[in-house]
């Protein structure tokens, strides 16, 4: 396997773990508010502590790896493709929302947050949003 090829299979594996993390993480929020005891809350601070943590951060900056590898062992990539550019435009959006989700899980440790479990079903649905972007973008390069 070329150095390439190894760059876009840590992009693709790091990618899928990244969004794994970012479906699941504010279903966990979810979960947060709607829990009754203080002891049920305090499980979900440790959940999603880790999640956060040990999963979604080494996932994402694994994806930027992969991904800045890609282009510049091929920096042909950066010329006249649009598609790129718009690519890695969402996926700096998609890294905003990763750090949002790390203020509302400390704000929710705190017990800070004021924000409802109908805001955090809808927030859930961004990545989805995002990930339908950047493939439509990466399989069908519009311009």
């Amino acid at each position: 396997m070329d150095f390439y090829s190894a760059a876009k299979v840590l992009h693709l594996v790091s990618m899928v773990a990244w969004f794994a993390g970012l479906f699941y993480l504010p279903r966990l929020f979810v979960y947060h508010v709607d829990a009754k005891t203080s002891e049920t809350r305090e499980t979900f601070v440790v959940m999603e502590l880790r999640l956060y943590k040990f999963i979604m951060v080494p996932a994402m900056i694994f994806t930027w790896i992969g991904g800045l590898s890609m282009i510049f062992m091929n920096s042909d990539l950066m010329v006249g493709q649009g598609w790129l550019h718009a690519k890695i435009l969402f996926v700096f959006v998609l890294t905003g929302f990763h750090h949002s989700l790390s203020r509302f899980r400390l704000s929710l440790a705190e017990g800070t947050c004021q924000r409802s479990t109908k805001f955090f079903r809808m927030y859930n649905e961004i990545p989805t949003l995002l990930l339908l972007v950047i493939v439509i973008l990466v399989v069908f390069r519009p311009f």
